[in-house]
């Protein structure tokens, strides 16, 4: 086969979609080497995360020429068609949430990865033109592609309560994580880390964009009835929430226990994951909630709250709580720190169960989709 993904975010986002694009990307092209993957990205910038990926002979990375790559927002919308059907490109898949206009008239086959609908769910997050433009792209490729992939049960609930859609066009495809959460960082690797970015000795850890859904205030609030020792390791991009939070911390002295990080290499993510005690996600709503899973991968405990997906991240053997109560929060967290035992086996379990989000699983379930998709007698006669 001959497929051909989205690379917008995989070239400009560092986290999140961009995560996933260059995850998925790099998974298909190791484990199913005898396909082709055909990159179609609007504009060059270098990123890292990216390079072992294009670097394999059967991947390939295609830019707007001439003109498009002036106007390279329109050639993803619009002008990437042509470019598909001259690459032969046997299915396209829009790895975040859209698909160019026109390809359900183009011919080729078309699956999407819609990862949450949050921007319906809870308007208020977001900006009204935002969520307009948002709504218009879930819209069209939901109704104009192939197949949809929903990255949790949670989200195909939402695909097909806002925009009607069949259950039967939907496949639930969890996503994975990089393998170095598996992999123990080293000693040498952790002190170096705890050093560079001034770590307490112990503490909790949160993952993800400051910002008001992912709840990190109620995290903070806990925090004021832990032992003093407890400290609070927030990693994630800065937003205007940032300082309701750093202000609250003030206010109730507890700046010198709330550490934030905007900056972490990804390199060293492992390695802080690994010094933590516990892993804590109160995030009022998720389209699933990968940092759950680079938490268990890490074998680090996991307090989460109920009420979205993380239940299918976190599985059974993580503690689930209500995301506005904060004395529940600290409640949990003061038992976990109390039983080391229940610690251990809450680690052990989870590492069994983050198995199912393997990356020869997610890519076997993939390809059989593409397959489903595509059909024997429709690949093209791609040579490289």
């Amino acid at each position: 086969m001959n497929i051909g993904f989205d690379a917008k975010r995989a070239i400009q986002n560092n986290t999140g979609l961009g995560n996933y694009s260059r995850y998925l990307a790099g998974i298909l092209s190791k484990h199913y080497p005898e396909n082709h993957y055909t990159l179609f990205a609007p504009r060059r910038k270098h990123n890292a995360g990216l390079d072992a990926v294009i670097d394999r002979a059967n991947t390939t990375l295609i830019f707007p020429r001439g003109l498009c790559s002036i106007f390279a927002p329109l050639w993803r919308m619009i002008g990437v068609k042509k470019d598909i059907r001259e690459n032969n490109i046997d299915l396209y898949h829009g790895l975040s949430n859209e698909l160019p206009w026109g390809m359900g008239r183009s011919g080729t086959k078309t699956v999407v990865t819609i990862h949450d609908l949050i921007f319906m769910r809870y308007p208020g997050y977001y900006k009204a033109a935002d969520r307009c433009i948002y709504c218009l792209k879930a819209g069209y490729a939901c109704r104009t592609a192939d197949r949809i992939v929903a990255v949790s049960e949670c989200t195909k609930r939402d695909i097909m309560s806002f925009f009607h859609v069949p259950e039967q066009r939907i496949v639930v495809i969890y996503q994975g994580c990089r393998s170095s959460f598996a992999q123990s960082a080293g000693e040498d690797k952790k002190k170096d880390v705890a050093a560079r970015y001034s770590l307490p000795r112990r503490f909790l850890l949160s993952v993800g964009t400051i910002e008001e859904r992912k709840n990190l205030m109620l995290t903070v609030r806990a925090l004021e009835r832990l032992p003093g020792d407890i400290h609070l390791v927030a990693v994630g991009r800065s937003t205007r929430y940032q300082e309701e939070v750093e202000r609250y911390a003030a206010g109730h002295a507890l700046t010198s226990r709330l550490h934030i990080l905007n900056r972490v290499a990804a390199d060293d993510l492992p390695a802080i994951y690994q010094l933590a005690d516990l892993f804590i996600y109160p995030s009022f709503f998720e389209g699933f909630g990968i940092p759950i899973i680079e938490a268990l991968s890490s074998g680090l405990p996991v307090i989460a709250a109920r009420g979205s997906c993380l239940e299918e991240a976190g599985g059974p053997q993580s503690v689930y709580i209500d995301p506005y109560d904060a004395r529940a929060l600290s409640e949990a967290i003061t038992t976990l720190l109390d039983n080391r035992e229940q610690c251990r086996r809450m680690a052990g379990a989870g590492r069994e169960y983050v198995k199912r989000f393997s990356d020869a699983r997610i890519a076997s379930d993939i390809i059989g989709l593409y397959n489903e998709v595509i059909g024997p007698q429709a690949r093209s006669a791609y040579v490289r």
